[in-house]
């Protein structure tokens, strides 16, 4: 059976999936009505979210793929009718998301933030010039310092 699943920049390296926060859980929303889809994606796009593409995928696929990443997969059915506000998040987004414009960008800002703090942890090597009354002036200024 397949599903349909909401992908940003699909079919690139930088492809994602819509998922939400659900009490600390990370969900991912697999609807069986292609409809459903592109309806939860238009509300997406009338929020400024980037506009995900819909994708028909396999849900044994979604499932263990999900269940490997450590994501909770949340089958929505054709006419879902929401019990609870938990639920009402199945077929309408937050009114406030998460903002993954630069998704990649901030992971590798963490990851340089991290080389950098690895860096500063390290002793300094003094810099020499070769240049002996450089390298005096340069020690008068340190001791300023």
């Amino acid at each position: 059976m397949s599903v349909h699943v909401l992908l940003f920049d699909a079919g690139s390296d930088q492809e994602g999936i819509h998922s939400l926060e659900i009490s600390g859980r990370t969900v991912v929303l697999l609807f069986e009505n292609r409809d459903d889809a592109e309806r939860y994606a238009g509300l997406l796009e009338a929020q400024d979210f980037p506009v995900p593409s819909v994708e028909a995928l396999d849900r044994t696929e979604m499932e263990l793929f999900c269940n490997q990443a450590g994501y909770e997969a949340r089958f929505v059915p054709a006419g879902f009718v929401p019990q609870n506000p938990e639920e009402r998040l199945l077929i309408a987004p937050p009114e406030r998301n998460m903002d993954v414009s630069h998704w990649q960008d901030e992971e590798q800002d963490r990851d340089q933030g991290r080389e950098e703090d690895q860096r500063r942890e390290q002793p300094a090597e003094p810099i020499s010039s070769g240049d002996a009354e450089l390298e005096a002036f340069r020690r008068q200024l340190e001791g300023l310092l």
